[in-house]
Parts: C-alpha cells; structure tokens; sequence
C-alpha cells in the first residue's frame, strides 16, 4: 500500500471519531445546562476537551451557549470542529475511492452535503439534540459500513487504528478535564453537583448504562477506574489501546519489520493494564492522564514516521 493512501485512510477513520465525539460532549452539555440552569460555565470544559480553548477565546469575546456551539461545530478555522472534520474526513476519502467501498464513499458525501446547506445552522440553533444525535448516527453508520463492507485488509485496520487511537485520546481527555478542571471547589466533591457531572462524563462516552451495570455508587474512583481499566466497555482507555495494539500488529507483523511506533503503544498498553485503580490515583489520576496523552502524542509521531513519511 502506497503511504499516501495509509495515511488518509488513517485520518479517515479519526476524523470521524473527532466529529463523533466532538458531538458527544456538546449533546451532554446541552442536557447538563438543564440541570445547572442559568450557568455557561460547563462550555469552557468542553473547549478544554476538545483541546482548542485557546483559538476560541481569541475568536470570542466571551464564552456562551450560541459562541461555543458556532465554533465547535460550523467554524472553519477550527480544525476541531464538526464541519471541519467531516470535510477533512470526506477530503481524504476523495483520494483514496480505489480503496475504500462505494456505500462508505456516499455515507460521507452525504452528510458533508447536509452540513454545507445554508439552513443547517438555523435547524441546529431550534433544535441542537436532533441534529447532534444525527452526528453521532452518522459516525456510528459508517464504522458499520467500514465494518461490514471492506475487506479486513491493511486499508481496514489503518482506519481502525486511527479510529482507536483518536477514541483513546478522547477519553483520557474527557475523564481528565473533569477530575482536574471542572468542579470549582474541592469541597464539593459528593455534593449533587458532583454527582450531576460524573453522570455526565458517563453519558459524554455512552457509559452511563454499562457503568451502572457494574457500579452501585457513582465515585470518582469508580468512574476513573471504568472508563481508564475497563477490558469489555468500548470506549475505554485500556480497551481502546488494545485494539489499537491489535491492529498495529496486523500492518506490522506479516512484513517482519521492527515498528518502533509498535513497541512504543505496546508500552503504554501495558503499563495501564497492569495498574490499578488505587495507584493511579494514589501517584496523582491527573498527572498519569497528562503522561498518557504526551505518550499518545509522541506514538502519533512515530506511526507518521514508521508508515507516512
């Protein structure tokens, strides 16, 4: 496979998780301004999230309701934002027709076209949950399609690699944001409040079932340890890896070449699965999340390396 179309078929596949999950905390943040009413505070932890909070406060004076969901999700000059990874995802999937399916091809064509219309931004202002949901619908569609429709070939497990990796970082962000950030004051940790956001966090990564199905008390150990250590939930950190580890192998082993960006995620993968809960935070939760997030940083430099450049 040339590398040109290893590394679009790979952004493919992240920059339609961004897109989904940029969706996700917006959707939550909508429902969490319900039961915080009045407050605009919860937007700033959705910038931090989506690791762009510094463009937004330059491009906006003040951070509220219609700012935060015009730069997440129509500004071009964000290269987070909805419109701009949909256009980033469907730019690269243009290049690369021969290899992927004709229905992948035509999911994103699609909605690229409804984003584009002129009245979209006025649909989303009246009725934002729709239109996110169908987002998240369109994300969960076309790993159906990838899923079902293209061989389990190199092309397959680079845009699973690059899905994977994208949905790994995420989290970690989403779980670190809210132990680190959000609450304002350490003496509200138990409080309503706390246990408003938690929740939210959950249903930011569709956890919020599967976690109660595991968890009587909603802690932040328990949530920590759910979306960072879970083996079965597949949004979680250590799940995520191991995928990602398995589909790394898959390019790398059958040409029997040493990958340095395989033993790199081999190292991460294996360091978080053999932690526990109570010594990850007992070493700080936060500062293992920061270590994680540079790690993933620097592997993404290597894949570019080992296989792109």
């Amino acid at each position: 496979m040339l590398s040109r179309v290893a590394d679009s078929i790979y952004w493919l596949g992240r920059y339609i998780e961004r897109a989904e999950n940029v969706a996700r905390s917006i959707d939550v943040n909508l429902q969490l301004q319900l039961d915080l009413p009045g407050e605009e505070r919860p937007w700033e932890p959705v910038l931090q999230t989506a690791g762009n909070a510094d463009d937004f406060f330059k491009a906006y004076s003040h951070v509220s309701t219609e700012n935060a969901l015009k730069f997440l999700t129509f500004d071009k000059e964000n290269p987070s934002s909805i419109l701009s990874c949909v256009d980033s995802a469907r730019e690269n999937a243009r290049c690369i027709r021969e290899s992927i399916s004709s229905e992948l091809w035509i999911a994103i064509n699609q909605f690229y076209i409804r984003l584009n219309d002129p009245e979209i931004q006025k649909q989303v202002l009246m009725s934002p949950h729709d239109f996110y949901s169908s987002v998240k619908e369109f994300s969960q569609l076309t790993v159906g399609i990838i899923q079902g429709t293209m061989n389990h070939d190199l092309a397959w497990n680079f845009v699973r690699l690059g899905t994977m990796l994208e949905r790994a970082d995420q989290t970690s962000r989403i779980l670190d944001v809210k132990y680190y950030i959000l609450l304002p004051d350490i003496s509200m940790i138990g409080l309503v409040l706390d246990t408003v956001q938690w929740n939210a966090v959950l249903k930011s990564v569709s956890a919020f079932e599967m976690f109660h199905k595991k968890y009587s008390n909603v802690t932040p150990q328990n949530v920590a340890e759910f979306l960072l250590l879970s083996e079965l939930f597949p949004r979680s950190l250590r799940y995520c890896l191991e995928q990602a580890e398995i589909n790394m192998k898959n390019i790398s082993f059958p040409q029997k070449i040493n990958i340095e960006s395989v033993r790199l995620l081999g190292k991460i993968r294996s360091e978080l699965a053999f932690s526990t809960i109570d010594e990850i935070i007992a070493s700080g939760l936060h500062e293992k999340i920061e270590r994680i997030q540079k790690q993933l940083g620097y592997l993404s430099s290597q894949i570019w390396k080992d296989f792109f450049s």
